[in-house]
């Protein structure tokens, strides 16, 4: 069956191709990118082998944030993930907001992973970051994505559950082969001279929420789900229990294996190379080439969304609203999303499109939560999923945004004031055109 005669979503031409497990990977591979190869070790140094702890504990605060959106996500069955449920809970102005600070994010986040694919690439071909090389592969990089996820959501989500397998594949050997040397060994883990004070112990918490970030970006897609209002808490709850485990072993194998985790520029890689010798360090680095293309595959498919639902529900030109005839997918968005990452990535680098304030994510974490008792008791479609004390979550959750907002450093947002300056400029031509005209 071809997907244009699939099942198409209400009041759309879009096809719910995305089930359950795709999903569920959809969201893994939006949550795991390049950071696990390079965190354990800044973990290492804040708080010790307290770290493995520190693990739990952001997977406990950020699970609290995934209820609240899980539970408002049942509620749903249009693309549009955060902007919808901000538009529906606290109006058009808030929706639209949020809409700008997710697709920000995502943007940038691309861009800034397809930079590192290319650093990483370096150690394999060293030509690669040079200027004309570097041009090439980035626009193979996201020109083959994009044209993947154009011919339908079917064959994107199915690229992005490949590379999740090989993601998980590779992060899983380290687990189990330093786990093994471990145990073989008789290796205690060391305990850190001296208690890591609060300020270490918020900032490597802060550190994981943002590692453990990336899950709104999956429930973008949910009227190309099957079932979404069952599936996309199915798929938060799953990759939640899933990236708990793959960074609780890996900080436990970093932190036991190496000598000095806290001063290891690659962790994953020297665990490897010590566990498996040299040959071990080339395939890790090659895990980090899947896994960052994995992150770009799942963002290329979910991201452009957004600009479709703004469309979609008068809130942006109708251009990016258009969905292919044959292959139902909205291509204008696809194409300005990949083109603009492009850009981001051949004319930034790394470090620079890595800036965007950690502020914005917590914010739209923060008015997700606050939308749970608001749509509770609106009561327009009732929930599929009602989490129990979910007024209460919402409140910690809301809770848990503010207080780590308060300490984040913000020297470098000035992506974040693009963003909400964008975003007003968006709202205040929406609200020109559809104001009612008065006769005189």
């Amino acid at each position: 069956m071809t997907e244009s005669t699939q099942e198409t979503a209400p009041g759309s031409q879009l096809v719910r191709a995305i089930g359950r497990w795709g999903l569920a990977a959809l969201t893994v591979n939006c949550i795991i990118g390049s950071g696990v190869f390079g965190l354990p070790s800044v973990l290492a140094a804040k708080v010790g082998s307290a770290s493995i702890l520190a693990v739990l504990l952001a997977g406990a605060a950020i699970g609290v944030v995934m209820a609240c959106f899980a539970e408002v996500a049942s509620r749903f069955t249009e693309t549009g993930g955060p902007y919808l449920y901000a538009r529906e809970a606290f109006g058009r102005f808030m929706g639209i907001q949020v809409a700008w600070l997710v697709w920000f994010v995502r943007l940038t986040a691309c861009a800034a992973n397809a930079n590192l694919f290319v650093t990483y690439l370096g150690e394999f071909w060293p030509h690669a970051t040079q200027p004309l090389p570097r041009l090439a592969i980035l626009t193979l990089l996201i020109g083959i994505l994009a044209m993947v996820n154009f011919r339908g959501v079917r064959a994107g989500t199915h690229v992005s559950t490949a590379f999740t397998i090989a993601k998980l594949a590779s992060l899983g050997m380290v687990c189990v082969t330093g786990a093994f040397y471990l145990v073989a060994a008789h290796r205690v883990i060391p305990v850190v001279s001296g208690s890591p004070n609060a300020n270490s112990w918020v900032q490597a918490v802060v550190l994981l929420i943002f590692a453990y970030g990336g899950f709104e970006a999956a429930v973008i897609s949910s009227g190309e789900a099957r079932d979404p209002r069952r599936d996309v808490p199915f798929g938060l709850f799953a990759a939640l229990i899933t990236c708990t485990i793959i960074y609780g072993l890996i900080q436990w194998v970093v932190v036991g294996v190496l000598p000095d985790p806290a001063h290891s520029e690659r962790p994953l890689a020297d665990v490897a190379r010590i566990v498996l010798g040299h040959g071990g360090a080339a395939l890790i680095s090659a895990g980090a080439l899947l896994s960052i293309y994995g992150y770009l595959s799942a963002n290329i498919l979910t991201t452009p969304r957004i600009t479709f639902a703004l469309a979609e529900h008068g809130d942006f030109p109708s251009l990016f609203g258009l969905v292919h005839r044959r292959f139902r997918t909205p291509y204008f968005s696809i194409f300005m999303f990949a083109l603009l990452a492009w850009l981001f990535a051949c004319f930034g680098s790394f470090a620079g499109n890595a800036t965007l304030s950690a502020g914005s994510r917590l914010f739209y974490y923060g008015v997700v939560c606050a939308a749970l008792p608001v749509l509770r008791k609106k009561q327009r479609t009732p929930a599929t999923l009602q989490i129990p004390g979910g007024t209460l979550l919402a409140v910690v959750g809301v809770l848990i945004c503010v207080g780590l907002l308060t300490r984040i450093e913000y020297t470098k947002s000035l992506i974040l004031v693009v963003a909400v300056a964008v975003a007003l400029v968006n709202w205040l031509a929406v609200r020109r055109r559809t104001a009612p005209r008065v006769d005189t």
